[in-house]
């Protein structure tokens, strides 16, 4: 019997390009905080204030680099028919990239940041950054997994027909891993921050940021929690998202599967 190929999901399909977005949360004083960053006034989305995140990559499908989590899993929980675990590495990918937060164990464990291992990580990123090393290449030389377990899927977005470059986008919550900081790639952003949602949606409604659609129905969403633990509970049940209208749908959201 010959076995059936399953095929993998195009990056590419007419105008709309694949792509994967992380929002990392964390519990502070004053409740449930989201880091956010600006894009500066030129390329994809300018001026807007938006979750780290950007195009899934070819080399994102690389499950030998994966802890927790296999492609079968992966793909059924996002709806696809193969491919599904490239969003979890492209995720972490853009993590690193763009917020030098590293969401990887390594041997089982999570990895220990002192000062020789942070240092050793941060000549990687730059040689991410610059295209020379790719990131399943930092993570086979560094014996490193990433950590799928602490990615939870969060929603479905594709932009709207009407614009020219459209993104077919799956949003993502982590963690902030407690001993790491974020450290944005001043290249891609202008501005970046840590804030509860409520005050993101506030500096949206009095003009001082902006946003689209999918960034403020997900501050929406997470703006429902206090604290990470509650929002991770109804993530993970798949029961955090609001009702998907109509009026939802012409913005872009799509179920989750």
């Amino acid at each position: 019997m010959t076995d059936t190929f399953t095929p993998i999901q195009a990056l590419v399909e007419g105008n709309i390009r694949l792509a994967a977005t992380v929002m990392l949360i964390r519990d502070s004083a004053q409740g449930l905080e989201v880091f956010m960053v600006q894009r500066p006034g030129k390329g994809d989305f300018p001026d807007l204030h938006v979750f780290p995140g950007g195009k899934v990559d070819a080399d994102d499908f690389s499950p030998e680099i994966c802890f927790g989590l296999g492609d079968s899993e992966a793909s059924a929980r996002l709806g696809v028919a193969s491919g599904g675990l490239r969003y979890w590495i492209a995720v972490a990918r853009e993590c690193f990239e763009e917020c030098g937060v590293l969401l990887a164990r390594k041997e089982g464990a999570a990895v220990s940041f002192d000062e020789h291992t942070a240092n050793r990580l941060h000549h990687h990123r730059e040689r991410l950054l610059a295209n020379k090393i790719s990131f399943s290449d930092i993570c086979r030389t560094e014996q490193l997994q990433v950590d799928c377990e602490r990615l939870a899927y969060f929603s479905h977005w594709i932009t709207p027909d009407q614009v020219p470059r459209r993104f077919d986008t799956r949003f993502f919550v982590a963690t902030m891993p407690v001993d790491q900081s974020t450290h944005a790639y001043t290249f891609e952003t202008v501005d970046d921050e840590w804030i509860q949602p409520n005050r993101a949606l506030a500096n949206n409604d009095e003009g001082r940021w902006q946003m689209i659609d999918p960034t403020l129905r997900s501050l929406e969403t997470l703006s429902k929690y206090r604290c990470v633990k509650d929002a991770l509970g109804d993530i993970q049940q798949s029961c955090h998202l609001m009702p998907l209208t109509e009026s939802l749908s012409r913005q872009g959201m799509q179920s989750l599967r």
